[in-house]
C-alpha cells in the first residue's frame, strides 16, 4: 500500500475515533474504533467470515494487507484476545507501507500502546497484536508456547506449507470465550509456495467448507489509482503481469523442457499394453521438518509401438516405514508382471537399500536398482522423455495426480520439485532399453 493511501486512512481513523459507533457501520460485521474508514466490499466480505481458515487476494492492489490488518483488529476490544501477523522476514514487516508501518499510521495517537522490544501493540482491554516473521523453518518453534485466536500470514506464497500448518497448533482459546478462532492469509499468485496455496484454497475448498477464498482485484480497491498502477504492471514480463494484474493462478514461469500442450490426455489406455514399468524416486522427507521436503514418487508407464502411456503416479511425503508400505501396496496393485525400478544412490548405501527392498519389501517381484551416478544431470536424463513428449508420443491417463504432474513438468528444471519428472524419465529409459528381468537371487 502506498504512503498516500496510508495517510488517507489515518485521517479517516482520527475522525472515526470521536465516537463509538464504529461497530455498527456495517451490519453483521464486527469493527472496532481502531479500524480506520470503511472496508471495501471485498474487504467487508472477508471481515464477515467466522470460519477457521480463509485466504484473501489474487491480483495486486486489491487491499490485501489492509484487509489482513483490519481482520486482526476486529476483536482487540475483548479481554484475552491475542493476534499474530506474520511476514517471511523482519525486513518485509518493516518496509514503508508494510504491515507495521500501516499499524503505526492507524494506531499512533490512540489509547493503544506500542512495545518496541516485543513488536506488540497492547490495548486497554488487555488484548495484544504482535508482529513476527518466519524466515527459517525452525523459526516456527519460536511460537510453540504461545496461544493466539487470530494468526495472519501476509504474502502466504512466500511461506512453506509446513510453517503454515504448524501455526495451527498455536490457535486456541479458553472455554466460554466468545472470540472466533481464525487463520487468515493474503497473497498474490507466484512464489515458492504458489502450488500448495493454490491446491489448498482453490482446489481442496470444493470438499472443505472450512477453507474459503475471497478473490480481490485492482477494481475492488477504490482507493488505488488504477491507471497508474496498471501502467507500472505493464512493465513486467507476461507471466508475472498476469499473476499480479489479473490474479491468474494458472500461469507460471515455464521451464525449458516440457509444455502442457505436448501431452495427450485420455480416459482409458490401449488394452494391448503388455509391457509396464514402475519407477521409484525415493528422495523423500516426512512433511514436518524441512523447508519444502521432497516426495517419494512412483510412476507407472506402459509402452506400445513406441508410444508411452503414463498410467498412474504415486506421490507421498512419508516416513521411511510409510514409504515401504506404499511401495509394497503399489506393487501388489500393479501385479507381478510389472518391472519395478528404484533409483539407486551412489556408494554402498544405495546398494544396501536395493538389497533391503529385495529381501524384505518386494521379495518375489521383478526389482531392479538403477545407479544414476555418472549418468549425467537430471536435465540430461530427462531429454529422451522430453523428446518423446514433444513428438506427441506420451499419453496421460486421466487421474487425480494429473495437474500436479503437469505443473511439475512445465516448471522443470526451474521448479521447486522434480521427483515425478525423475521417475518419468527413469521409467521411459527402461522401457526404451532392451528388456531383461532381474528377480532377487537370479536373472531371467
Amino acid at each position: 500500500m502506498d504512503a498516500l493511501l496510508i495517510q488517507t486512512l489515518a485521517k479517516s481513523l482520527k475522525s472515526t475515533q470521536e465516537n463509538d459507533e464504529q461497530e455498527t457501520r456495517l451490519p453483521g460485521i464486527k469493527l472496532t474504533q481502531y479500524i480506520p474508514g470503511m472496508p471495501t466490499a471485498r474487504q467487508a466480505q472477508f471481515l464477515s467470515l467466522n470460519n477457521r481458515e480463509a485466504l484473501y487476494g489474487g491480483a495486486a492492489g486489491g487491499g490485501k494487507s489492509c484487509a489482513l490488518l483490519m481482520a486482526a483488529l476486529q476483536y482487540v476490544d475483548i479481554r484475552g484476545y491475542s493476534a499474530l501477523l506474520l511476514r517471511r522476514t523482519y525486513t518485509d514487516l518493516s518496509l514503508p507501507g508494510a504491515l507495521m508501518d500501516m499499524a503505526q499510521a492507524w494506531l499512533r495517537g490512540t489509547d493503544a500502546v506500542w512495545h518496541e522490544m516485543s513488536k506488540t501493540w497492547h490495548f486497554p482491554s488487555g488484548a495484544m497484536l504482535t508482529f513476527g516473521h518466519l524466515q527459517n523453518e525452525n523459526d516456527k518453534y519460536r511460537y510453540q508456547s504461545s496461544q493466539f485466536q487470530f494468526i495472519g500470514f501476509d504474502e502466504l506464497t512466500q511461506f512453506t506449507e509446513t510453517k503454515y500448518r504448524y501455526l495451527f497448533s498455536r490457535l486456541r482459546r479458553l472455554k466460554h470465550v466468545n472470540i472466533p478462532i481464525r487463520m487468515r492469509s493474503a497473497t498474490n499468485p507466484g512464489g515458492l509456495g504458489s502450488d500448495w496455496v493454490y491446491n489448498r484454497f482453490l482446489v481442496e475448498t470444493e470438499t472443505n467448507q472450512e477453507r474459503l477464498f475471497i478473490p480481490a482485484k485492482l477494481d475492488d480497491n477504490p482507493h488505488m489509482d488504477k491507471d497508474a498502477y496498471v501502467q507500472s504492471l505493464n512493465e513486467l514480463d507476461p507471466i508475472t503481469r498476469e499473476q499480479l494484474l489479473n490474479g491468474d493462478w494458472s500461469v507460471r514461469q515455464p521451464g525449458s523442457m516440457f509444455q502442457r500442450s505436448w501431452f495427450r490426455i485420455i480416459d482409458m489406455p490401449s488394452p494391448d499394453i503388455t509391457r509396464k514399468v514402475r519407477y521409484w524416486d525415493l528422495a523423500a522427507t516426512e512433511a514436518n521438518g524441512s523447508n519444502d521436503p521432497d516426495y517419494t514418487a512412483g510412476v507407472l508407464i506402459g509402452e506400445k509401438d513406441g508410444q508411452y502411456y503414463i498410467l498412474d503416479v504415486v506421490r507421498e511425503r512419508l516416513t521411511p516405514a510409510g514409504v515401504e508400505k506404499v511401495i509394497r501396496k503399489t506393487a501388489e496393485v500393479d501385479g507381478i508382471g510389472v518391472d519395478i525400478w528404484i533409483e539407486q544412490e551412489g556408494g554402498s548405501g544405495g546398494k544396501n537399500t536395493i538389497d533391503y527392498y529385495a529381501r524384505h519389501i518386494l521379495k518375489g517381484y521383478a526389482l531392479h536398482g538403477d545407479p544414476v551416478s555418472g549418468a549425467g544431470s537430471k536435465t540430461l536424463r530427462a531429454k529422451p522423455f522430453s523428446a518423446a513428449a514433444e513428438n506427441g508420443n506420451v499419453y496421460l491417463v486421466r487421474g487425480n495426480w494429473l495437474t500436479a504432474l503437469l505443473d511439475e513438468l512445465e516448471a522443470f528444471p526451474l521448479g521447486g520439485h522434480d521427483d515425478m519428472v525423475d521417475a518419468c524419465s527413469g521409467a521411459l529409459r527402461k522401457l526404451s532399453a532392451p528388456r531383461f528381468v532381474r528377480v532377487y537371487g537370479g536373472m531371467v
